[in-house]
Parts: C-alpha cells; structure tokens; sequence
C-alpha cells in the first residue's frame, strides 16, 4: 500500500500532517545503505524518516534474477547492530538478503515509510524540500542512499533490431524460462552477464558478448575464497581507499568510466566448458540481426543487455552531477549544498562502500557529520538540544526569525 508506515510512533518526530511535513533529516531510499543511516540515527536520537519506492522493504533485491548470490560470504554481508543471520561461510541469496533487510528495519523500529517514490528534491532557503506524491517534507538534512545506479542503460541499437528477437535488459531478466527458443546472444561480460550466460547456456546455443572484465584470484564459495577472504576484505576496506593514491587510482580504473569489475563467481573455465562462445563487442545491425566489431553477424533469438545501469540524478533539482554523471561529494559529503549527503555509491570512500557489510562504516561518518552541524546550526540561532531551528519549514516562506511565542510553540512539539 502506498505510504505504508513501518514504524512506532513514538521512534519519529515529524510535524505537520498532510501536505506539509517537516523532520530533521530525510533519508531517501530503505535498502541497506539508507537503513545503516537510519540505525546511527536512531543511536544519536535524530528525528528521521526513511522514504522508499518499493512497497515492501527489501523488494529492491526480490526483483533481482532467481539464482543471484552475493559474491561475499554471510560473515562479512552484515548491517550495523545486527549480523547476518546465515552460517558465516555461506554466500546469501537475493531473498535471504531481502528478507534480512526487512527484519532489520522492524527489530530497530525504523521509520520506513514505504511505496513513497521521492519525485524531486530542491532547496528552499536554509532547508531541503522534497516532494513524493502528494506530501511535501522539509528538512535539513537529506541523505540520498537510493544506491549506485538506477536506470537500465540499453545502446541505441537495441531499436534496430528485429521484432521477432526477444529483448531482455538483466533487471527485467528472472530465469532461463522467460527466453524463447532458438541462440541467445548476451552482452555485457562482467559478473551479471557472465552468470546469466551460464544458465542461459544450458539449453540454449549462447554467446557472450564484451571486454573480458577478467576475473578474481579465487572464485566466491571455494576453499581457496574462504581462505583469502579476510585478507581481500582487509584490502578492501582499509587498503583501496580514495584516501590514498592506490585507491584513488583503482577507483578512477572502474569508475571514469564505469565499467565491469572481475568476475567474482563464474571462471572462464566454466564458460569454456558450458559450450559459451566469447565474442567482441556488439556494436551495430545488419538486416535486423546484432553485429559484432569483428564484422560477423549473429542470428539469435533473444538479446540479454547486461550492460548496466546509469547515475538518474535528474529527480534532484540542484547543481551536484559531475564528470560522468556521478554527484560531486567527499566520503558522502556534498560541501556545495550544505545538509546533502550521499551513501551507498561505489567508492564513497573504500572499494567496499556499495557492500553490505561496507556501508555502515559511511553512514557513521554521514551521521557524525549531520549531528555536528545540527549543532552548530542550534549554537548559532541559539536553539535548545532537540528542538527545531527558528527558520521556516513551509513552502514559499522566507528566512525570517519567528516571534518569540510561535517559536517557543514550534519548540515544545520537538521536546
């Protein structure tokens, strides 16, 4: 149901009803990077609501392929507070995660409020608007966690190529039964296409189509992987940091631009044995059939684009995007807009910072930083710990200091 509230009243402080509602901090986006900011909010006592899409907490993963398996053992997949419920050396599902999420957000009550799709952000003078469906909040802060990418990226050739060949970008993709009889052709060659191609591959003629992302020293699940994976997760998290030149080098490796990471689960032996033919790019048409760089022609009858997703920033109505389209901050931090933050992107501040068990380090910081300033801001308008800066909250009103009665009454509500 639309606006479904997953919460108890008393863990949230939001005045208003209605339209108009105003809260400290918004956090926009309810899966595991927006929740570990809800979690150090909720320990600092920071008025907050989290704002989601889905109409179920966690659906962001449901909606993933069938056989989807994170590439990290359970022992490192868990949120701030709370480890994942899994034996350590397991390797999580995409419904396992899913489920964890939502157990997360009702064991620390967070204030998710569900099937609520934020269509724009803007700002207001001192506070932060943002507008999903009919309700309007204002707040100081915002925290954007909708994770990295948000819209499927398909080329342009996908237009050209005949009606009879069935089209399937990786997140509208579910299991082999959805492809129609006859070759399939996938493009893309990193984690998503590499498995896909796999399962494909069982009863179907299929080619894989890309870079060669190469692959990890180990594959996710063996002795080998279980052995290593302190030892990478170390590196991960304390090593490939933007802080450093090598992180920061890493970092512009698969970011500027964005493109494949090596494969975590699928080895090239397996696509050898599994009868997949590695082939180039896939770069044009030719009679309503894809063309390879090599100039050959392939007749399939299903195209799997794994190809990606974009940045979709064009919902925030102030100037962040930078090169590439990624927002321009510093570990989260957006110096531009002061009270903007964002969590959950690739490299926010390590290699881990898109991961499960890498995102509650980012979101303490964020927090850290959010309660500093909610400080300092109280400091300099001389307002009480907990109550609600003398600035207006409502549409269209202007920087003003209140009377000293309606202040007083604004402030008993946030006590």
């Amino acid at each position: 149901m639309p606006g479904r509230a997953l919460w108890h009243e008393e863990a949230l402080t939001v005045t208003g009803t209605g339209e108009h509602q105003h809260v400290d901090t918004v956090v926009v986006g309810a899966s595991q990077s927006g929740l570990a900011a809800g979690y150090h909010l909720m320990r600092r006592g920071r008025p907050f609501v989290l704002l989601d899409t889905y109409n179920r907490v966690g659906d962001a993963w449901r909606e993933r392929w069938d056989s989807l398996r994170l590439f990290t053992s359970a022992r490192y997949d868990g949120l701030p507070g709370m480890p994942f419920p899994a034996p350590r050396e397991s390797y999580p599902t995409k419904d396992e995660v899913a489920d964890y999420l939502e157990a997360y957000a009702e064991r620390f009550r967070l204030p998710v409020r569900t099937g609520s799709r934020v269509d724009r952000l803007s700002r207001r003078g001192h506070m932060f608007e943002i507008v999903t469906g009919a309700t309007t909040f204002s707040a100081e802060n915002v925290v954007v966690a909708t994770g990295a990418y948000r819209i499927p990226r398909v080329p342009d050739i996908s237009d050209r190529l005949d009606t009879s060949i069935l089209q399937l970008h990786s997140s509208a993709y579910r299991t082999p039964s959805q492809l129609r009889a006859g070759g399939v052709l996938v493009v893309g060659a990193g984690n998503s296409g590499a498995e896909i191609a796999l399962e494909a591959s069982r009863d179907h003629s299929t080619w894989l189509s890309g870079r060669d992302t190469g692959q990890e020293p180990t594959s996710a699940g063996s002795l080998a992987d279980r052995l290593l994976m302190p030892v990478m997760w170390l590196v991960a998290t304390r090593v490939l940091r933007v802080t450093n030149p090598i992180g920061r080098a890493v970092r512009s490796h698969f970011l500027e631009p964005p493109r494949g990471i090596p494969l975590g689960r699928v080895r090239r032996t397996d696509l050898r044995a599994a009868g997949i033919v590695r082939v180039p790019r896939t770069v044009g048409v030719q009679d309503g059939l894809p063309t390879l760089e090599d100039g050959q022609t392939l007749t399939v009858s299903n195209v799997v684009w794994c190809t990606g997703f974009r940045m979709d920033l064009s919902w925030i109505d102030l100037p962040v995007a930078g090169e590439y389209g990624h927002p321009v901050h510093e570990r989260g931090i957006v110096s531009s807009q002061p009270g903007l933050y964002f969590l959950g992107l690739p490299f926010l501040y390590s290699l881990s910072s898109a991961l499960l068990g890498g995102v509650g380090r980012d979101a303490a910081h964020i927090v850290d930083h959010i309660s500093k300033r909610v400080a300092d801001t109280h400091d300099r308008y001389g307002v009480t710990a907990g109550s609600k800066p003398p600035w207006p909250d409502r549409p269209g009103a202007r920087e003003r200091q209140l009377p000293h009665q309606e202040h007083e009454e604004r402030t008993a509500r946030w006590r």
